[in-house]
């Protein structure tokens, strides 16, 4: 564990993070699969292309199943109906993780500024946010489409920076994946690093991060302690 300097907001990814959204995923995609008369697909299979937006998650699941360019023509009409799909089973058997509603609840009791950003499109993670009743402690929430660039390029957090009015170094992120991790150190914000997540199918002792912790609560004993130095 790195030493953590004091700050002043968190940037909290959401799905592998804040809530385990796995079982939607895989709902959604293998109705996909379905219509296109393929086999359904096991969930680890699913969640290692998870995380780097709708648009690979498709693209990823198309190049499994067929040529390059029949991946790429089919791409836009699947997405399509991938969407249809998802917007159905969105939050229905996602679950939050242990520690998320009693560590948010303490990092705003101790004064951190809250924010979500991930890669999932910005309405279906407002919808998952209300469903699992934390929306509220979000000043902000950004999502895939809310920039020009998603995670892992540093865009989305240095965007939320300047949302915050605050300097990347008073950020701290929060995150289950390289994709975090990367576009916090480009951004110049601090990260750690949840161990339940969804890392491409790689083990999180590779991500380069200023620490491993075991949960949202467990961040916000840290963060008491390093604010109190």
């Amino acid at each position: 564990m790195q030493k953590l300097q004091p700050v002043k907001a968190l940037i909290i990814d959401l799905d592998g993070t804040l809530a385990d959204t796995a079982p939607d995923f895989v709902v959604a995609i293998n109705q996909v699969r379905a219509e296109l008369d393929l086999a359904p697909m096991h969930s680890d299979a699913v969640m290692r292309m998870v995380g780097k937006g709708a648009e690979h998650l498709i693209l990823s699941m198309l190049k499994l199943e067929y040529p390059e360019d029949q991946a790429n023509s089919k791409h836009a009409a699947v997405l399509e109906r991938y969407f249809h799909h998802y917007q159905l089973v969105n939050g229905k058997y996602a679950q939050l993780f242990p520690g998320v509603t009693e560590g948010l609840q303490a990092l705003q009791q101790q004064g951190f500024r809250l924010t979500c950003v991930t890669n999932k499109s910005l309405q279906f993670a407002e919808d998952l946010l209300q469903l699992t009743d934390i929306r509220h402690h979000f000043e902000f929430v950004f999502g895939g489409d809310s920039f020009a660039r998603k995670k892992p390029d540093p865009t989305p957090m240095l965007e939320t920076c300047r949302a915050l009015a605050l300097t990347p170094e008073q950020v701290l992120a929060i995150g289950d994946s390289e994709n975090d991790a990367r576009a916090a150190r480009a951004a110049g914000c601090p990260v750690l690093i949840l161990p339940y997540g969804y890392n491409h199918g790689e083990p999180i002792q590779t991500i380069e991060s200023d620490g491993i912790v075991d949960s949202l609560m467990v961040v916000a004993e840290l963060l008491a302690s390093v604010n109190t130095q």
